[in-house]
């Protein structure tokens, strides 16, 4: 099979010729950009060469065709035109990491050192904003910096916490029809595209690092708060949301058509590592109508695949998301409570696609051994892609202290796994 005819096997939960696997082209499933350096520099050499930055909150490396098609890598993707910190992908300039990692980031990609230590960093590159993000002495990611104005409640407007959402303009045309042109050169690659402006609630995106001086709600405890307090602001912010999505969707379909296979809708965490973050009830009136409103769209109008994020104990929630419309599921956390993966296969197994779980990034990648690694990556393999219904990810990205022999052992395990 090719790359994209395993895909599509997988997510019609069909027996693929081995399991699909995806690294470093959506926020939630990539590589640090160390691990990424390292990795080359063990496969492929070129001492010089520096690993792209191409998602700098996080500090994802970019998984170039050279290092994908040696790691046996299926799926690439199509990520929004700016970064959560309002960042582009373009005029690319050398930068070091504390660790000494060599990379390059992009041209508006600009730190500062901050007082406390560590480097500030701003809204779209722009110095002479306040700073959004602050990557400590020693870190390998940025935090957020929450920026939030005084909440008057006589005063609050939804459209403060709109100001994101916006119809797409000529930049972003441009940017989707040189995307949809890049995938048709790899037509024969499996496809991902993160839809903009979908993810309601996301924690991640609430604080808006990408904007210069956010309005409305920002803080975020101030924002779970107010999912309680405040429903009826929150509903009328994703009506408004859910309104621009729908019609920029539209607009996507008509540009990159069937050279989608998959469409990553939110990343919105809904479970902790004991239990759920948000009552079911809360899940069925706050978000699944949008969940719904979304899903039913994509599955009208095209033959795409759907997948939500949401980290933690979801067992729960598992039959709400199916309801919702939603085809995939990931990181699947199956360290979590309830989340067992013989038990997420056997009973939900016909209905999801399980896009993860294939190793535990918390204890077993991290700090097991390269053994332990293979063996919890064949028996994942094993479990999960009987009948399809599998793409190959660890337990959301792999992060910069883990061992690179691990990650080695993790690849291996799959092209052994594949040749079996």
């Amino acid at each position: 099979m090719t790359s994209r005819e395993r895909l599509q096997a997988a997510i019609e939960h069909r027996q693929p010729d081995r399991v699909p696997v995806d690294f470093g082209w959506t926020a939630v499933t990539g590589i640090h950009v160390s691990i990424v350096h390292r990795l080359r520099q063990r496969l492929l050499g070129e001492p010089d060469y520096r690993v792209k930055v191409i998602e700098p909150y996080q500090m994802l490396g970019e998984i170039d065709d050279a290092l994908r098609e040696a790691l046996g890598i299926d799926v690439v993707g199509v990520p929004g035109r700016k970064s959560i910190l309002g960042t582009q992908a373009k005029d690319w300039k050398p930068f070091t990491l504390f660790d000494g990692t060599p990379c390059e980031v992009s041209g508006d990609f600009n730190v500062k050192p901050a007082p406390d230590g560590g480097w500030h960093i701003y809204p779209e590159g722009d110095t002479s904003a306040p700073p959004c993000g602050h990557m400590p002495e020693g870190g390998h990611f940025f935090d957020t910096i929450v920026r939030q104005d005084p909440i008057d409640e006589d005063r609050l407007d939804p459209a403060d916490n709109c100001e994101e959402f916006a119809p797409l303009g000529a930049d972003d045309l441009a940017y989707y029809g040189d995307k949809s042109r890049w995938c048709g050169e790899r037509g024969g690659l499996a496809t991902i595209l993160s839809v903009p402006g979908t993810a309601f609630g996301d924690i991640a995106l609430v604080p808006a690092p990408f904007l210069k001086h956010p309005r409305g709600i920002r803080d975020v405890a101030e924002w779970y708060i107010s999912t309680k307090t405040r429903r009826a602001y929150v509903a009328r912010v994703f009506e408004r949301q859910c309104e621009v999505a729908l019609a920029n969707l539209a607009t996507l379909m008509d540009l990159l058509g069937d050279r989608i296979q998959v469409a990553f809708i939110t990343g919105t965490d809904f479970g902790t590592q004991r239990g759920l973050f948000i009552s079911v009830e809360a899940y069925r009136d706050l978000f699944q109508p949008f969940h719904r409103q979304v899903n039913d769209f994509i599955h009208r109008r095209s033959a795409w695949k759907t997948f939500i994020h949401s980290c933690g104990s979801v067992y729960q929630l598992i039959p709400e998301f199916i309801d919702a419309g939603f085809d995939v599921l990931n990181p699947v956390q199956c360290s979590a409570a309830e989340m067992g993966a013989e038990r997420l296969k056997r009973e939900f197994g016909r209905d999801l696609v399980f896009w993860g779980g294939g190793v535990d990034t918390q204890k077993t990648l991290a700090f097991g051994t390269p053994r332990d690694v293979y063996r919890e990556v064949r028996e994942r393999v094993d479990l999960f892609n009987r009948e399809g219904g599998f793409v190959f990810n660890a337990v959301h990205n792999i992060q910069a202290n883990t061992p690179v022999d691990n990650v080695m052992a993790l690849f291996n395990a799959l092209r052994d796994a594949g040749a079996a």
